[in-house]
């Protein structure tokens, strides 16, 4: 995070110096975004399951659902999340909300119908543990960086491609200097919001296997979550409701367009860990 955080900085100082502007020009412009993305994230979970088309969760009609999340969310110390379905037969499952106090976990109803309820208790321990962790704020913030870093790029393409900036002193040192800098924000604007789009998919594979540990450790048995893992990643069906927007929410990616056996390249725009890795590990 430190790492991506220098990154946007970086980028911010370099398009201000091409473009001759102060940063504090720069620095509204940071304001502005960061105010528009706050209320994205701060309604993120209303703006999801609308997307999603989820309905909410019946206590007689999803029985094991409902039970097995209030069940883990007293063993965790978290406070019940509200709980949603989604009407579609691939096997899903994903948490959402900024805290522990506005968490919503969501399952589809294939998960529900074809998982035991000791795999269904490794499933919702593994959304709980992203909510007691903080990854869906986590997350957020992560996404308001890479939407920054494309705003600011999209912005010095167009003031570059009108030949907007302001100009420096003529001193051949300093003119140099400026062509230099601007030849690298160019690079920099096409490059940049690629980079920041990997940085986000490798904090999200990270914080998934982080789940998978914090779940084995909630239900004291890591084979009902790697079993889970097993069935989900053998239903080859892709999830309607889901989009690249929302994929990294979800407990295995839902557009099932994972090329894990491609190499490490195909690998960088994983929005997951290959799943026999995440198996090997719970069963290690």
């Amino acid at each position: 995070m430190v790492g991506f955080i220098a990154f946007v900085v970086g980028v911010v100082y370099v398009f201000s110096q091409a473009l001759g502007y102060g940063l504090d020009v720069v620095g509204m412009a940071l304001i502005f975004s960061g105010m528009m993305s706050f209320a994205s994230y701060y309604w993120s979970d209303k703006i999801i399951l609308s997307l999603s088309g989820a309905r909410e969760a019946d206590r007689e009609k999803d029985f094991e659902f409902y039970t097995v999340a209030e069940n883990l969310a007293l063993a965790a110390r978290l406070p019940k999340p509200r709980l949603y379905v989604i009407e579609d037969t691939a096997m899903n499952a994903f948490a959402t909300g900024r805290d522990p106090e506005h968490a919503v976990v969501v399952a589809t109803t294939g998960l529900l119908a074809q998982l035991d309820r000791t795999e269904l208790e490794g499933v919702v321990a593994h959304e709980l543990s992203h909510v007691a962790n903080y990854d869906i704020r986590l997350m957020g913030v992560v996404t308001i960086l890479v939407g920054v870093v494309a705003l600011l790029a999209d912005w010095f393409l167009r003031i570059s491609h009108f030949g907007g900036g302001r100009r420096r002193s003529d001193n051949d040192g300093a003119g140099q200097l400026q062509v230099a800098l601007f030849v690298l924000g160019l690079i920099l604007a096409m490059l940049a919001p690629l980079v920041a789009n990997l940085i986000k998919l490798a904090i999200s594979r990270r914080r998934e296997f982080l789940a998978d540990a914090s779940a084995a450790k909630l239900t004291r048995y890591p084979e009902g979550l790697a079993r889970a893992l097993e069935k989900i990643s053998a239903d080859k069906e892709p999830l309607e409701a889901a989009n690249k927007a929302t994929a990294h929410l979800y407990i295995a990616n839902p557009l099932k367009n994972r090329h894990d056996a491609i190499g490490w390249f195909a690998g960088l725009f994983n929005t997951h860990p290959p799943v026999g890795e995440r198996i090997a590990s719970l069963r290690s």
